[in-house]
């Protein structure tokens, strides 16, 4: 039977970001961030976690790019911690950039395509103490940091993320306090939105002067929002109200220029107009070149009460990260689940992609973070069998492919992640790499998913039939 092909061209790659793989939190200079902060609070991280060693990615760099190249990866989508580049938010820290330079140098040398991510939540917690995200200054300090580091990487570096998921950077970090900076605060949240996509804007100005050639994006995490009882009134309200805070929130302002009316109003409450000033859309809609998408899951949402409280677990408390919609819930529909307790629903990511192309400017799109948590271990013959995950990743690029032939535009796949890491708010409970990390050791080893994820990129192509 014949295999299932994928454009020429296409990239195949596998993503980390900084915090959760780097380790090395005080050396050469390095200074704190909001995610060093917030794993000191008590119950915030499982297991009372840091970020420290995490995959010790700083030192063990070498290794990891040769271990890229031996599975054929084309490209590595990486973030630059901000404190290490600009400890404090302040000076340039020259030990910080040459790490990355190396980092890059090293991948070229490789043959592997550098993907760089300005922004994946790990914020100079000097500049959280002067409000964070919530502070209008915060946006123009990013925009220094962005000219920073394309000045001394740009000229390798050909395509860059400004922000990863600013949905989970206001909502998770100053509306429900899961994610740091931890603040529990709808207002908080609702100015740093407006604040992200404010600092994205500058971004994106700031490598355009630097580098004009450059190919510049941003990455969100985007959701079919599905009714529980699509007849019910109150459910078809709470679909509209998370589609707007997860996804139209990011995308108007982005591509029209604009934010959703009915957004607009649902935030009021929170005070999200007082923060809009004068030409600050046309800054947010400064064209880009491409859209990184990241997707996990659907949200199956409903009006009515959830039938339990969710347990904490020992978990310190947390609120709704849905401002405006907190009485929201999210009923199963008893689909399979991950160790995230995330639905399996490949469908789902067709819908965002052609959502996109339907919708929206039509610009290339990248899946720029896919993938799974499962419950996985070297086995005794010294291999790490996955089939679960394998079975994931292979589903979604079948739901990716048939979006490509509905005719959108989609150039990539990255998966999440290269290898186990810091969890966020799950420490190191959680294991989305496809290759495997001893914490103890820091021995790596690929895992089932990896060698297949190798033949796959290697070959641009599926098996004509899913491998489950």
């Amino acid at each position: 039977m014949e295999s299932i092909s994928f454009p020429e061209g296409f990239v195949w790659g596998a993503a980390t970001a900084a915090f959760q793989v780097e380790g090395a939190t005080t050396a050469d200079g390095r200074t704190a961030s909001i995610w060093d902060t917030f794993c000191q609070i008590p119950g915030a991280v499982v297991g009372g976690d840091t970020g420290e060693p995490a995959a010790d990615h700083y030192y063990r760099v070498d290794q990891d790019v040769a271990l890229m190249a031996d599975l054929g990866l084309h490209a590595y989508r990486f973030s630059i911690a901000w404190p290490r580049v600009r400890p404090d938010g302040g000076a340039v820290n020259q030990a910080g950039l040459d790490f990355y330079s190396r980092l890059v140098d090293s991948l070229l040398d490789k043959g592997i395509d550098p993907w760089v991510t300005l922004y994946h939540w790990d914020l100079p917690q000097a500049l959280e103490d002067r409000g964070g995200w919530t502070n209008r200054d915060t946006a123009y300090r990013f925009a220094e940091y962005a000219e920073t580091v394309v000045g001394a990487l740009g000229d390798r570096v050909v395509n860059w993320t400004t922000l990863n998921e600013p949905w989970c950077s206001a909502f998770l970090g100053y509306a429900s306090g899961v994610h740091a900076p931890g603040r529990q605060e709808p207002e908080a949240a609702a100015a740093a939105v407006h604040h992200l996509l404010l600092g994205h804007g500058l971004g994106v100005a700031a490598i355009r002067s630097a580098r004009p050639e450059a190919r510049v994006g941003i990455t969100l995490n985007m959701y079919p929002i599905i009714p529980a009882d699509p007849e019910d009134p109150a459910d078809l309200d709470a679909a509209r109200r998370l589609d707007g805070l997860q996804n139209r929130i990011f995308l108007d302002p982005l591509f029209k220029a604009e934010y959703p009316a009915d957004v607009v109003a649902d935030l009021e409450p929170f005070g999200f107009s007082k923060h809009i000033q004068p030409d600050d859309l046309s800054v947010i809609s400064a064209p880009l070149d491409q859209l990184g998408v990241n997707y996990y899951a659907e949200h199956f949402v409903s009006a009515k009460p959830a039938e339990a409280p969710a347990a904490t677990n020992g978990r310190r408390p947390t609120s709704s990260p849905w401002i405006g919609a907190e009485h929201v819930t999210f009923p199963s529909r008893g689909l399979p689940r991950t160790d995230m307790n995330w639905e399996v629903q490949p469908d789902g990511l067709y819908k965002v992609l052609v959502r996109l192309h339907e919708e929206y400017p039509r610009l290339p799109l990248y899946i720029t973070e896919n993938g799974a948590a499962y419950r996985d271990a070297v086995g005794e013959d010294g291999g790490v069998h996955d089939p679960e995950r394998l079975d994931y990743i292979d589903s979604h690029l079948r739901a990716a492919h048939a979006a490509i032939r509905a005719g959108v535009d989609l150039r990539g796949y990255f998966a999440w992640s290269l290898m186990d890491n810091f969890e966020w708010a799950e420490g190191y409970a959680k294991r989305f790499g496809i290759v495997h990390v001893d914490y103890e050791t820091q021995v790596r080893t690929p895992k089932m998913s990896a060698m297949w994820y190798s033949k796959v990129a290697r070959g641009n192509a599926l098996a004509a039939t899913a491998v489950s």
